[in-house]
């Protein structure tokens, strides 16, 4: 699986999240939650990753 800065994933415990930025594609940093209000930035790795969520459903997780 690659994984490209920008990309929405789906992480193994079901959030989604948004990538920051991505080092190798090993390390990310992304973004977690609904909207400004509740977002948190977390470090994540290729193995915290379930999926990449194609842009055309990243609302329908």
């Amino acid at each position: 699986m690659v994984v490209k800065q920008y990309d929405t994933v789906l992480l193994r415990d079901g959030r989604v999240a948004a990538v920051v930025e991505a080092f190798d594609n090993q390390a990310f940093i992304v973004d977690v939650g609904s909207s400004p209000e509740d977002w948190e930035t977390i470090d994540v790795t290729i193995d915290d990753i379930e999926r990449v969520i194609p842009e055309r459903d990243s609302g329908d997780v």
